[in-house]
């Protein structure tokens, strides 16, 4: 038989592990974005080296599976850099990296969907190249970028319950902590797969209506 009274008598654990998580899904998805403008620039550049440079980046983290890039970072690192890596950085650093060369690639998409002849016609009218991309090129490429942004940040909140693996004390992490000692598991991790239901499916929704739009522009 059920028992939810599990849930009401640990609901400040789970709480705390929903704010964790949530806080978590925000700054990881502030910076990934800083991190995802600068390599797509990147790799929009002409300089083919720079290109490169993104490229690797690019390829390693999408091509990496998440947990080992986070036990890696929390584990092996800090052994070779000779530093002390708390788990909130690792997992900051880890899942930011990580979708920050999602971002990338969504930008560089974005920006090569523009008509080349905007740019043409840009660069005839004496502007330069940070000109073209501030003024016509990423407002046009950013309309269009909006659904798979917000297709990838749905993501991302996925992303948070690897946190647990490196001992953060996310929503994962407090549900696994409460079924160690109520050994409830069932009726925790089913209120825990409701949380999250409760928080992406209206975002899913959103994002399926942004597609829709963006489609039509």
């Amino acid at each position: 038989m059920f028992d939810f009274s599990v849930i009401t008598s640990n609901a400040g654990l789970l709480w705390d592990g929903l704010l964790m998580t949530l806080y978590f899904t925000v700054i990881t998805i502030a910076a990934g974005l800083v991190i995802g403008l600068v390599i797509g620039l990147i790799q929009l550049s002409t300089f083919r080296p720079l290109v490169l440079i993104g490229q690797i980046y690019v390829e390693f983290f999408r091509n990496i599976p998440l947990l080992v890039a986070l036990l890696w970072i929390y584990y092996a690192f800090p052994i070779f850099a000779n530093l002390n890596i708390t788990k909130f950085w690792a997992g900051f650093i880890g899942l930011s990296c990580y979708v920050g060369s999602f971002y990338a690639e969504i930008l560089r998409a974005g920006v090569q969907s523009i008509d080349p002849g905007q740019t043409d016609a840009a660069t005839a009218i004496g502007m330069s190249y940070s000109q073209r991309m501030r003024r016509i090129i990423l407002p046009q490429a950013f309309r269009k970028m909006i659904p798979p942004l917000a297709g990838q940040s749905i993501i991302q909140m996925k992303n948070t319950t690897l946190l647990s693996m490196i001992t953060v004390p996310d929503l994962l992490y407090q549900a696994s902590y409460i079924s160690s000692f109520t050994y409830r598991p069932m009726e925790i991790y089913t209120a825990v797969g409701v949380i999250f239901l409760i928080l992406l499916v209206p975002l899913t929704m959103l994002s399926r209506r942004l597609e829709k739009v963006g489609g039509k522009i």
